[in-house]
């Protein structure tokens, strides 16, 4: 099918990924459905005659069927992200990350879609002192929110079938600008202090983190599309490009702000007792080879690009504003969320 043909719903797609996504998808021609609760709203997503924006809860999942009706292809990004926001209310999330998963499988394959894509997460890796995490290494998550990512992989392989290519997605640690933007991410809050405190706190620091800019994430999601099924088809791939510690992204933060903004040196590096102890070195030579993705962009150019933003105003009151940062906005919103439909 020509792509200028195809639809593809993204869920959460008003989030932080999915507002790079949605312009890549555009410009390569889809017709693009946002399915999306907008617990942050709709303002990074543009206008365009072939973008349609549903507010709606992948919970609802008569609502959900309805919104897939036509569509070929589901990138499914709509989940309660990260361990704080999830631990709010570990049940609540856990309807949304995980018992609605299969009911919302179980309409995309009715409604005909043709590709299923899970972003999944590296952290589902936990701790691991192996030289290169492959896709195949057990999974030993530390959190209820890696738990319940890792759990939906198994359900979502047992779905496909010839005509329901199903693929998932390990993504690093995503870096970078957004018009959605996180503050709340390693490299993402390095660089809003060093910006705007002209020192950064890192916490423990040996711990090693495999990242991955958010426009070479974006790009790879609409090149799992026009893959050939036989390529993907109920395969995993882990996707990241550089692995650091903390304390080597802290020091990369620091040299590359001082060059983008020398009037701020010199930027201080404190180091702080951490109890987050996940640490991994992700490979992603399976995806280099079996799809030919090989990320373009660096860490140092997502720091250069938040320099930016910040010199442009794009991201006021960047200390204080929660919108900027996932659990203080799903706490302010938690009374939205917890309007649960039923998932049948």
């Amino acid at each position: 099918m020509e792509t200028a043909q195809r639809t593809v719903l993204v869920t959460g797609g008003a989030g932080y990924v999915g507002c790079v996504l949605v312009p890549k998808l555009l410009e390569a021609g889809y017709r693009v459905i946002v399915y999306d609760l907008m617990l942050f709203g709709a303002e990074g997503l543009p206008a365009h005659p072939r973008l349609r924006v549903i507010q709606g809860d992948i919970r609802d999942v008569a609502a959900f069927r309805a919104a897939v009706a036509g569509a070929q292809a589901v990138i499914h990004l709509a989940c309660i992200s990260n361990d704080p926001s999830f631990e709010l209310d570990p049940a609540l999330s856990k309807t949304i990350n995980y018992d609605c998963f299969e009911p919302l499988v179980a309409a995309c394959k009715a409604a005909g879609v043709r590709r299923f894509i899970y972003a999944s997460t590296s952290s589902v890796y936990g701790v691991s002192d192996a030289p290169e995490v492959t896709e195949d290494h057990p999974l030993v998550p530390l959190t209820d929110y890696n738990k319940y990512k890792g759990l939906c992989e198994p359900i979502l392989r047992r779905a496909q079938a010839p005509e329901f290519t199903t693929v998932i997605l390990r993504p690093a640690t995503v870096c970078g600008y957004s018009p959605r933007i996180r503050l709340d991410l390693t490299v993402n809050i390095l660089t809003n202090l060093a910006v705007n405190q002209r020192q950064v706190t890192v916490f423990g620091g040996s711990q090693k983190r495999p990242n991955i800019h958010i426009q070479d994430l974006a790009e790879l999601y609409v090149q799992l599309l026009e893959c050939h099924d036989e390529l993907v088809a109920g395969e995993t791939f882990n996707a990241g490009y550089q692995n650091h510690t903390v304390a080597d992204l802290a020091a990369m933060v620091k040299r590359v702000v001082e060059a983008e903004m020398p009037e701020l040196a010199p930027i201080r590096i404190e180091t702080s007792p951490s109890d987050d102890l996940r640490s991994y070195h992700v490979c992603s030579e399976k995806i280099a080879k079996r799809v030919g993705f090989v990320p373009k962009r660096t860490i140092e150019d997502a720091i250069r690009e938040l320099c930016q933003a910040f010199r442009a105003g794009k991201l006021p009151n960047s200390l204080t504003d929660e919108r900027y940062v996932n659990v203080t906005s799903v706490k302010r919103l938690t009374a939205k969320l917890l309007k649960q439909p039923a998932i049948a």
